[in-house]
């Protein structure tokens, strides 16, 4: 695959309950590929029902889809964007030099543009002198600057005035101060987004809200609890974990939980889809396609993209 295609990653991103997991591994079978996830809670232990780790969407005529950045922490542990970036990049050269093809795949959107923006995370300060010989510079001035320090894939740092005065301060600090710059490796992204009708997202987000409590969600936390998990720590990783965990500690009612976290989610979803709107703006294309579509269908589209040189 690497040498019949332009990109050196494929990104599937979509709102929760869309089922995005099994179109990456479908896609990821097809093209000798390995899963690693963008999800900021599916890194934890045994926080399976509550994450939505659909374990058997990795598992495909009996061979499971090799997948990273899950199961990775304990619960308890506050697992943040510089550790993910960093543990992301370590697994996307390891995937490439064993030929294989990376396919990141979540919706966490923080984690999925700390990749593709390459954010940097050590702590610039501000240069006030910088500031003030920028300030009364144009945009367009502000933008070609830029691009004197870097080629500009996007328009995620030029956006605004104030966000191409910034980067220019970061790029400066770098040249500046060689010994801290971290260089990442190019990514070259193929961007997929599964799109659900919203009424559809609804009805699927309660079903599998449902399913999930069926399951054993609220044992999982009382298991969690039990094991020492705090659970102010619990409630810290938000949605299932917030709702559940204030249902076991006697806080809330089953009934009142659940139709709690029901809006939550659905809250959650609908702020995935601005996110993704956000980073369209911001300049990356994002190919969408119908979560209602035949799924081999879907596959073929995206492997047909991928190798789509013209």
């Amino acid at each position: 695959m690497q040498n019949k295609t332009p990109y050196n990653l494929l990104v599937i991103t979509g709102p929760t309950a869309s089922g995005k997991t099994k179109l990456a591994a479908r896609v990821a079978k097809k093209i000798n590929g390995e899963i690693i996830s963008a999800d900021s809670r599916q890194v934890y232990r045994r926080m399976n029902l509550g994450t939505g780790k659909d374990y058997d969407d990795y598992l495909i005529d009996d061979k499971e889809i090799p997948y990273h950045l899950i199961d990775l922490k304990e619960p308890g542990y506050k697992y943040n964007v510089y550790e993910y970036q960093n543990d992301f990049f370590n697994i996307f050269d390891d995937i490439h030099k064993r030929d294989k093809f990376p396919v990141m795949c979540g919706g966490t959107g923080l984690y999925i543009q700390a990749v593709l923006d390459q954010y940097k995370m050590v702590h610039v300060p501000p240069d006030r002198a910088l500031r003030e010989k920028l300030k009364d510079k144009s945009l367009k001035e502000l933008t070609d600057i830029l691009a004197s320090f870097k080629k500009l894939h996007n328009t995620t740092d030029t956006d605004t005035v104030k966000r191409a005065i910034r980067s220019i301060e970061i790029e400066t600090y770098y040249q500046n101060h060689p010994e801290i710059e971290v260089k990442l490796p190019e990514v070259k992204p193929l961007l997929i987004g599964v799109r659900i009708d919203r009424s559809l997202r609804r009805e699927k987000i309660t079903r599998r809200l449902k399913e999930r409590l069926d399951e054993g969600m609220v044992e999982e936390v009382k298991g969690l609890i039990k094991e020492g998990i705090k659970p102010e720590d619990l409630i810290y990783y938000g949605l299932e974990y917030k709702f559940l965990t204030q249902h076991v500690t006697g806080e809330i009612s089953y009934n009142e939980m659940f139709e709690k976290l029901n809006i939550a989610i659905h809250q959650f979803a609908k702020r995935q889809m601005t996110w993704f709107r956000g980073m369209e703006r911001k300049g990356h294309k994002i190919h969408w396609i119908d979560a209602r579509g035949n799924i081999e269908d879907n596959v073929a589209d995206i492997v047909r993209m991928l190798t789509k040189t013209d």
